[in-house]
């Protein structure tokens, strides 16, 4: 029981601590004279991704370095299938041709980067200077990208990031802001790797299978929210955006940072290189036919992207404990449910334009 209240505790921090970053840097980036588009481009975008920094650097400083890589990984995973699909739930989502020109290009890119960066078994010191190199080069980008922006996206993106309260206009409140926040991130980053590594001994599972699933999703929190408040509002593509440029950022940011604060960087558990970051491509990959049926996520295929999340839980719990259901169950998603998606999608994008 103490474990469990340490783990909601500590994603509660996590989630405080992200939304306090976001709203200081935000007002302190627009009292610079930075442009909302520019702040809702990157600093926002990278806020709601600061969980996933925050626990993947602490596992590491605590010698945990399966659920840095497992956080990263899951959390992909989990962003496309289980963020998009509720939110296609809840209304068709529409695409902007931005993202599937630009955005799911760079997001299948870095993912099968990091597949080559890990050939190996081993993320070095160096594969992680390259993800943080690119990661600048990505941002310095968008920001160049963005002053060609029209007036109406600039005030699109300005009434999404200018928070509409008075309290915090005053800079001294801006900073503590953005002080408290990293502080509970780190607090609550600490908390959540404990009892994750708590919860795994007790179940007897590895950290991988805890940091792919409960902790991916735990950090995912701060997307949660965003993605589905704004379906529920009705706004144009934020959801998608911010699961696409999230996945972007955790894969240079994350890891980045996390193979730069190891010593000799990151040591990549065999299930995740022969299972895990595969589903993690396959999943980047499959967005691009998705979106380009009609510019839009469908219902239907919200929840056959909700379906497949479930089905790679299920599949994740049932290979933990050897389960004698496991071959079958294998061969039933190999043989049949896979492929007939695959023919589905591709029958959509063949289907004439109406």
């Amino acid at each position: 029981m103490l474990t469990g209240l340490m783990f909601f505790a500590g994603l509660a921090l996590l989630i405080a601590g992200a939304e306090a970053l976001v709203r200081g840097s935000s007002r302190l980036a627009l009292s610079w004279g930075i442009s909302p588009l520019v702040v809702g481009l990157t600093i926002v975008a990278f806020g709601t991704s600061s969980p996933e920094v925050a626990v993947s650097v602490g596992a590491v400083m605590e010698g945990n370095p399966d659920i840095a890589l497992g956080n990263v990984v899951g959390s992909n995973i989990f962003n496309v299938l289980f963020i998009l699909g509720i939110s296609a739930l809840i209304t068709p989502l529409v695409i902007n041709a931005q993202i599937i020109r630009q955005e799911v290009p760079i997001m299948i890119g870095v993912s099968l980067l990091l597949l080559v960066l890990v050939l190996d078994s081993h993320l070095s010191r160096w594969d992680a200077g390259l993800l943080l190199t690119m990661l600048i080069a990505y941002t310095l980008f968008l920001i160049v990208q963005s002053r060609r922006q029209t007036a109406a996206t600039e005030q699109e993106y300005s009434d999404e990031v200018v928070p509409r309260s008075q309290w915090d206009r005053h800079w001294a409140v801006q900073v503590l802001l953005v002080v408290s926040g990293l502080a509970l991130l780190v607090l609550g980053s600490q908390w959540l790797v404990q009892a994750a590594i708590t919860f795994a001994q007790w179940l007897g599972i590895s950290d991988v299978v805890i940091a792919l699933t409960i902790v991916a999703a735990g950090t995912s929190m701060p997307e949660v929210a965003t993605s589905i408040m704004a379906a529920v509002k009705g706004e144009r593509d934020i959801s998608v955006g911010n699961v696409v440029g999230s996945n972007t950022f955790n894969i240079l940011g994350c890891l980045g940072l996390s193979g730069l604060v190891a010593g000799s960087g990151l040591s990549v558990a065999p299930s995740i290189l022969n299972f895990d970051i595969w589903v993690m491509l396959a999943v980047a990959v499959a967005c691009l036919p998705v979106f380009l049926t009609a510019r839009e996520i469908a219902r239907w295929e919200g929840g056959v992207f909700l379906a497949y999340y479930l089905a790679y839980t299920a599949y994740l719990i049932l290979a933990a404990q050897q389960h004698d259901a496991l071959p079958a169950y294998s061969y039933v998603m190999l043989s049949f449910v896979i492929p007939l998606t695959i023919v589905t999608l591709l029958a959509c994008m063949l289907r004439p334009a109406k």
